[in-house]
């Protein structure tokens, strides 16, 4: 992946954060995105150029239309053509409430920020990857999205990335023929400081709700990215991949007695 462009929405921390560090690794140039996080973005930025591959860093909020066709003109200005779209970026409310008792606000802002702003990034970046003949589109859903459960105090937010799954699917089979895929990572419940651990950082760690035994760690999930952006993993598109230990986050696992 030696000079390829790679965008990672939501990127100065967190998943994002480590997923832009394991492809600057691989020799991607990358493009980082955050909203308020300026220092930490600045501050990543610093630390991949160390890397010896070039980085930017753009404020974009992904759930705001103009906002996107900026990000992605810059990214394009700066460092070329995007080769590699990770669309980790996506509003979720962790209080649990009823539909019902959500504003219409918060409604509007899980869609846009979890489903539209996906689909039009992506709409962005396809002519100049069917141009090249070759792009890695990578969506981020929820463990067991791909079965569309009813998930109970979480309607908005399961909605917004069933629909996701399907998009994933479909786009998956149109663009093949210009040698893009498209695939989505299910991430487990990775919560604070673990998001942007090692598996070795994790291991000596427990965690009672996934049945592995361990709580999950963003190299879990960025090393996987990293596989799925590979060029010789070109014939993987389509594909709904959790990477969650075997947690479900919407019927909790019962311990053996």
């Amino acid at each position: 992946m030696q000079g390829k462009v790679a965008l990672i929405t939501g990127s100065a921390k967190g998943l994002g954060k480590k997923t832009a560090l394991t492809l600057a690794e691989q020799g991607c140039h990358i493009a980082l995105n955050y909203v308020h996080s300026e220092a930490e973005a600045f501050s990543l930025r610093s630390d991949i150029e160390r890397m010896g591959v070039r980085c930017i860093a753009v404020q974009a909020d992904i759930s705001r239309r103009e906002q996107i066709e900026g990000l992605a003109r810059q990214v394009e200005e700066q460092l070329g053509t995007i080769d590699i779209l990770v669309n980790n970026a996506g509003p979720f409310i962790r209080e649990r409430k009823l539909f019902a008792d959500y504003s219409q606000t918060e409604v509007l802002a899980m869609i846009e920020g979890n489903l539209v702003g996906s689909l039009l990034l992506d709409h962005l970046v396809l002519p100049g990857m069917r141009e090249k003949r070759w792009g890695r589109i990578i969506h981020f859903g929820f463990g067991h999205a791909s079965e569309s459960r009813a998930w109970p105090h979480r309607a908005v937010y399961a909605a917004a990335k069933t629909g996701l799954v399907s998009f994933t699917k479909t786009l998956a089979v149109e663009e093949a023929p210009y040698g893009i895929t498209v695939n989505m990572v299910c991430p487990g419940d990775i919560r604070g400081g673990q998001k942007e651990m090692s598996i070795h950082e994790v291991r000596g760690l427990r965690d009672g709700e996934t049945p592995l035994g361990r709580p999950g760690s963003g190299e879990d999930i960025a090393r996987v990215i990293a596989f799925l952006c590979h060029t010789d993993s070109d014939f993987i598109t389509g594909n709904i991949m959790d990477i969650s230990g075997g947690l479900d986050p919407i019927r909790p696992w019962i311990k053996p007695s």
